[in-house]
């Protein structure tokens, strides 16, 4: 691999003059611009189908300098879903205070800032096959989704979730993941009103899993008012 020293940097010169010259940019700035063209074409394909040559051309850079700054395409994918990640992730701040109703709602919209403002980034993160969930990859997607639940657990008041609300709660995140990424695709409904239907999705989980678990119940009164079965 190349060397990534913090000194600016210009484009290897393509060959045949088929690109134009491209302006000076930093080591950071260079390396974001290629990560964010991968991520739009690992966004739209899989990691298999997309090649260096790929990234290249859509970063208008060269081959060779792909090359230079992440060493092969496995480094490039995995540097990208890591940025990626630590963005959604920043995005899933705790916050105190206030009603669990409220908390929830409140996360739902800092996680679909993300979704909106970076939709590369979200649709690569959990995009693809099962060949791309193994690994390093699994490991980043993994992350964001633990952070995602710890975060559902601090804005609604749980500290140590029994087997049933652990599993409400995480099948709920598995419905936020989906809609995410069928707004994105299809975006025929407002974004306020998919919230507002996620925050209902899940006061209809804890009304079902109350049934079975004292503990779904007691958070079920606490996040929607509502007494225990």
């Amino acid at each position: 691999m190349g060397s990534t020293s913090g000194a600016a940097e210009q484009d290897v010169p393509a060959t045949e003059g088929t690109r134009p010259a491209r302006r000076r940019l930093s080591v950071d700035q260079r390396r974001e611009e290629l990560m964010a063209a991968a991520l739009e074409l690992f966004s739209k394909r899989d990691a298999e189908d997309v090649s260096i040559d790929d990234v290249a051309s859509a970063a208008g850079a060269s081959r060779a300098l792909v090359y230079h700054y992440f060493g092969g395409k496995q480094e490039l994918y995995v540097a990208a879903l890591r940025g990626a990640a630590a963005q959604l992730e920043a995005r899933l701040r705790p916050l105190e205070g206030g009603r669990p109703i409220d908390g929830l709602a409140t996360g739902l919209g800092c996680y679909f800032d993300f979704v909106e403002e970076r939709a590369a980034g979200f649709a690569a993160l959990l995009r693809g096959g099962p060949a791309n969930r193994s690994g390093e990859i699994g490991e980043i997607v993994d992350s964001v989704r633990r952070r995602l639940f710890r975060l559902v657990m601090s804005r609604m008041g749980v500290h140590e979730p029994g087997p049933v609300l652990r599993i409400t709660l995480r099948s709920w995140i598995a419905s936020v993941e989906t809609a995410g990424l069928d707004w994105l695709e299809h975006r025929d409904i407002e974004r306020a009103e998919l919230e507002g239907m996620l925050v209902g999705q899940m006061v209809a989980l804890l009304r079902v899993a109350a049934a079975r678990d004292p503990q779904a119940g007691q958070l079920l009164g606490d996040l929607a008012g509502e007494p225990a079965p």
